[in-house]
């Protein structure tokens, strides 16, 4: 494997931008220490190696009426690569889930999703996810409040940052064909998919 090392400049370079991708140019050498020339030839080479993967705006949620996060637990009945590969396809194609995570311990997959509200959580569940072959469980739960979000990534600027891959390997794990539940409340629908979803802000709502 062939790593490539980032000095303190590259790492200031990516400080800046992390904070503020609107910044020119001009304004990022006067934020580093360089001239423009050297400054530009620097982001270059860090979006060739892939360190900068694009710039983006981060928007509003709030202002937007997206007011609603909730986590979902996903359970497959079997954890091959076909029932893996159909999962993330389908989950690319929905845009209510920010991130998606192939998880060890009980649950296969974790859902970060967003929606204006609960009526829409229900939907993206039962009408969307319970749907999609191999899902054998899901559990959601709401988030009441957000303490902290955070997009800029935890580099330390005072030493070298060697790029390399942080891919781990996987395996195929089989899993039983009939699965076991908890013994919290869970609503079963399509033949024997159970869904379940917590809300902890509400303790005498119903589950869906």
């Amino acid at each position: 494997m062939t790593t490539t090392a980032l000095d303190r400049i590259d790492i200031k370079i990516l400080n800046e931008l992390q904070q503020n991708a609107d910044l020119t140019n001009v304004e990022l050498a006067s934020r580093v220490n360089l001239s423009p020339s050297p400054c530009l030839a620097r982001v270059r080479t860090l979006e060739k190696l892939g360190v900068i993967d694009r710039r983006i705006a981060v928007l509003d949620p709030a202002v937007l009426g997206i007011c609603v996060t909730a986590f979902i637990q996903v359970k497959l009945e079997k954890q091959v690569q076909l029932s893996l590969e159909n999962f993330t396809r389908t989950i690319d194609r929905l845009s209510q889930v920010m991130e998606c995570y192939l998880m060890t311990g009980d649950s296969d997959y974790l859902l970060r999703v967003m929606v204006s509200d609960i009526e829409a959580l229900e939907d993206l569940i039962v009408n969307k996810l319970s749907r999609i072959p191999g899902v054998s469980s899901i559990r959601s739960n709401l988030a009441l409040k957000r303490i902290s979000h955070k997009t800029v990534l935890p580099i330390d600027s005072n030493r070298p940052v060697q790029i390399k891959s942080c891919n781990l390997a996987s395996k195929r794990i089989e899993r039983p064909g009939k699965p076991q539940y908890d013994a919290a409340p869970q609503t079963r629908i399509d033949g024997g998919m159970s869904i379940e979803t917590s809300r902890t802000l509400d303790h005498n709502a119903a589950s869906f």
